[in-house]
């Protein structure tokens, strides 16, 4: 093994100590449902894989996780890829009218949502709504 390789994989170790444990759910019909019916609070993610704001929105969000693990302890992380269930029964039921779309949810209530909105603290607002 040389030196460039061994370095590589110090970085990839790092980046993942950091992230352990904090994943994110991918949805399947009724999982919301499911989740909210246990009791937890929800950030549901209604991303496509080629947007470009919905990038900027998942690096925010995982920095912020990665700064505080408060998050991951306070609500579990899904995402809802658009380009399959963004006609389906839940897009429908939440009246989500775009990929790109943030929502945190708990029992019945929606808490907040943000709709294509990339800015930082926007989404730190938005995710803190899932602390309290």
């Amino acid at each position: 093994m040389n030196r460039r390789d061994l370095m590589i994989m110090g970085g990839a170790t790092l980046l993942l100590a950091g992230r352990a444990g904090a994943t994110n759910i991918d949805y399947t019909p009724g999982l919301v449902q499911q989740r909210l019916a246990a009791g937890e609070t929800l950030f549901v993610d209604f991303f496509a894989p080629w947007c470009g704001t919905c990038r900027t929105q998942e690096r925010h969000v995982e920095a912020l996780r990665s700064e505080n693990p408060a998050y991951d302890s306070a609500m579990s992380f899904i995402r809802v890829d658009w380009d399959t269930y963004g006609r389906g029964e839940l897009a429908q039921s939440l009246q989500i009218p775009r990929r790109s779309t943030l929502v945190v949810l708990r029992g019945d209530a929606e808490l907040g949502r943000i709709v294509a909105g990339t800015s930082r603290s926007a989404i730190q607002s938005l995710m803190d709504l899932g602390l309290s």
